[in-house]
């Protein structure tokens, strides 16, 4: 099985990071088309990226400010029951952001683009929170 990582300071509060990676309103601003969320442990992520990319995650932790995690349960083939998250450390007053994207079956060129693709909108996420920028999502991996 192969895994990305990808750790990065924040400079925002554990509270705001966590807003952005964990909700809807924060997930669509840097990584999704169009989500809903249901922010609790058990509950069901719909992550649209246009059609016919409209998958389904559960989420597995969920832990304020702190964790964010989501199963893979319907996506294309390499990403099923793969784990997608998020582990924030707040540190004199920076949020230590450690991702994750474990469980891949295979170290394949899938694996190797959203390798990239992780780090390209993890770049949006933190200019997001950081300076309110916004990028349009048909954009998102030119900037």
């Amino acid at each position: 099985m192969a895994d990305i990582f990808h750790n990065f300071p924040v400079n925002a509060s554990p509270e705001k990071v966590f807003e952005v990676i964990s909700r809807s309103g924060g997930l669509d601003k840097w990584w999704t088309k169009s989500s809903e969320d249901n922010p609790r442990p058990g509950g069901i992520y719909t992550l649209s990226f246009g059609p016919p990319y409209v998958w389904k995650a559960l989420v597995t932790k969920y832990v304020p400010g702190k964790e964010f995690e989501l199963e893979m349960t319907d996506a294309d083939s390499d990403w099923l029951g793969t784990r997608i998250g998020f582990v924030l450390d707040h540190k004199n007053s920076v949020t230590e952001l450690r991702f994750y994207h474990t469980g891949w079956p295979r170290l394949n060129d899938h694996y190797k683009i959203s390798s990239y693709c992780w780090a390209m909108y993890l770049r949006i996420l933190k200019r997001f929170v950081e300076f309110g920028e916004e990028v349009e999502y048909e954009n998102r991996l030119h900037v």
